[in-house]
């Protein structure tokens, strides 16, 4: 009895399933086959481009500053569709902390920074970096200060930003005046805090940067006891989140654009750009323009002379155990052209 059912269902099936049927069915198929190959083809390209542009900047970089002020890279961003979005950070550490997260695309720190953030894993490339800059850079003490070298420094504590660009000096400062690291007592602290521990008299030397250097030389009467020249190359260097450089690369070659005509713009006008920056900065505008004169803004490619320089920096910092691995600056290089 249930083959004959089941005979009969077989025939009522053919007989629905017509030669007409059969086309209309597989046009449809072919139809969202088609449909969805072209979701599949535009999406992703529609997607590849960023709307947004997130830049970390620090108000000690100047050159950032001065484009959020004038809004020249919204501007030259605009026909692409694109916007910009600025997220303030403290210092350096704090900034590649952000681009770690997610929570920025592009930003701008020294030499020291990059190495602890790819130490500890974060998923970054290096897109560029400006002339070396050592004298924007150094070490200081009151001006009352007994000490007078770098040699003085034995036993003393010492200020400094943790992971930054002066961490890196100080090593080579002491290295080169025959101490070794331990030899001194490190004060991990923001500029701020430092600046008050430094005012108060709590440390008794401030490893720092500009403008905070220019700032403490003229406000605070702060003595120099050595800056970078001769002893690093004090770099700067342009980050980028890797996947957002490699889908973006245009958004990248903008922000290069417009990187290079301010700083042609601020080294040619000088004082104008001072009193632009300066309320931003909350300095004086001669502040301001001191500092200026010591970063020259030339943005360009990381080249492998510089990728070089910073392998060692890597590597004295692997040495020092200040990160727990070893690393291969060159792993975390990207180039516009590529």
């Amino acid at each position: 009895m249930s083959q004959i059912h089941t005979n009969e269902s077989l025939h009522n099936r053919a007989k629905w399933f017509t030669p007409g049927k059969r086309r209309f069915i597989i046009g449809l198929a072919i139809s969202l086959l088609i449909v969805l190959a072209a979701i599949l083809f535009f999406v992703p390209r529609a997607n590849a481009q960023s709307k947004e542009l997130r830049i970390g900047y620090q108000k000690a970089a100047s050159v950032f500053v001065l484009q959020r002020a004038q809004g020249t890279l919204e501007k030259r961003l605009a026909p692409q569709g694109v916007s910009v979005k600025w997220v303030e950070f403290p210092a350096g550490p704090q900034l590649l902390e952000g681009l770690n997260v997610g929570a920025i695309d592009v930003g701008y720190v020294g030499e020291a920074p990059p190495i602890f953030a790819q130490a500890a894993g974060a998923k970054f490339v290096y897109i560029g970096n400006d002339p070396a800059s050592p004298e924007a850079e150094a070490l200081i003490v009151p001006k009352s200060s007994a000490i007078k070298s770098v040699a003085d420094l034995k036993g003393k504590k010492v200020a400094l930003n943790k992971g930054s660009n002066v961490h890196y000096l100080l090593v080579k400062l002491l290295e080169r005046a025959g101490l070794k690291y331990g030899d001194v007592n490190v004060v991990f602290l923001p500029p701020a805090d430092a600046r008050a521990a430094f005012e108060k008299g709590a440390v008794d030397a401030w490893v720092i940067w500009d403008p905070f250097l220019s700032a403490a030389e003229k406000q605070l009467g702060a003595r120099l006891i050595a800056n970078g020249k001769g002893v690093v190359n004090n770099y700067l260097f342009y980050l980028a989140a890797r996947e957002f450089a490699e889908r973006n690369p245009q958004v990248i070659r903008a922000l290069f654009d417009d990187l290079t005509e301010r700083g042609q713009w601020i080294t040619a006008n000088l004082k104008q750009a001072a009193a632009v920056i300066a309320p931003i900065q909350g300095l004086d505008v001669d502040v301001v323009e001191s500092s200026l004169k010591r970063y020259p803004l030339a943005v360009r490619p990381v080249s492998t002379e510089v990728i070089a320089e910073q392998q060692k920096v890597a590597d004295t910092f692997f040495e020092l155990k200040l990160i727990p691995k070893a690393i291969s600056v060159r792993e975390a290089t990207w180039n516009l052209s590529q």
